[in-house]
């Protein structure tokens, strides 16, 4: 039991400093790339613009359904004019980065995680390596700085939206006044609020889209699974590893800046 346990703690280290060390090469390989520029708008077409629908979908009922909720429960204390502060703390600290993440995560890093998992079966990554390229200055940097700008983006997008999904369960379903919800959300959100949502933004986008990009670059890697299983797997791995590395990192961060 002992050998076991020590057995896979060693490999959860080795696989973080493995995970470090991609990381920070991948970073260090975009100075000086060639046509960084151009890799860097495509990446953010498909971190961005591919998203942006499903990113304003989720938006719009995540606060359609804090707007309801928000509202019945202050209703009991007789509190309904706060409803814009709730709507809005809630959306600006919290469910607005963590939920923007996990969309993209769900769409442009499984999406990432099973093409170079692709590319590393049939071969190209190797290609690349073999013409003196560096596979993580053409594949991985251009996402990962791609990350650092559409996150926030993202998250701005579904937080506005999410304000405007609640301003119209508060006025338009239910009996709120318009002007007395948006006094409250222009009152409650503050400078350090909005700081922090857009913190939390980059952080989850250069961990999330490093976590995928490490999963699929390293599909060859994999024991118990080879060719399409195993890049299924790197998938899966990818999304499920991303996920709950949005929701530690937003502990932390949280528990730092309260």
């Amino acid at each position: 039991m002992l050998r076991i346990l020590g057995r896979s703690g060693l490999d959860v280290v080795g696989e973080f400093g493995d995970f470090a060390l991609f990381t920070g090469r991948s970073l260090l390989a975009a100075i000086g790339s060639r046509k960084l520029g151009r890799r860097i708008m495509r990446a953010l077409y498909e971190q961005g613009v591919r998203c942006l629908p499903v990113i304003i979908i989720v938006g719009v009922f995540t606060g359609l359904v804090l707007g309801l909720q928000g509202y019945y429960v202050l209703n009991r204390f007789g509190s309904t004019s706060l409803l814009g502060d709730l709507v809005s703390l809630t959306l600006v600290r919290e469910l607005g980065p963590v939920l923007a993440a996990l969309m993209l995560v769900g769409q442009a890093g499984s999406a990432l995680a099973a093409e170079l998992g692709i590319q590393r079966n049939s071969e190209q990554i190797d290609a690349l390596e073999t013409m003196g390229a560096s596979p993580l200055a053409y594949l991985v940097a251009p996402r990962l700085i791609a990350a650092l700008l559409s996150f926030p983006i993202q998250t701005t997008f579904f937080t506005l939206v999410g304000l405007v999904g609640g301003w119209i369960s508060g006025t338009l379903v239910l009996a709120l006044q318009g002007n007395v919800y948006w006094s409250a959300v222009f009152r409650a959100v503050e400078p350090a609020d909005v700081r922090e949502c857009l913190l939390k933004a980059v952080v989850f986008g250069l961990l999330t889209t490093a976590i995928c990009a490490h999963n699929g670059y390293n599909t060859h890697r994999r024991r118990r699974a080879s060719g399409a299983r195993a890049v299924s797997a790197s998938t899966t791995r990818a999304v499920v590893l991303s996920s709950i590395s949005v929701l530690a990192a937003d502990y932390l961060i949280t528990s730092l800046l309260v």
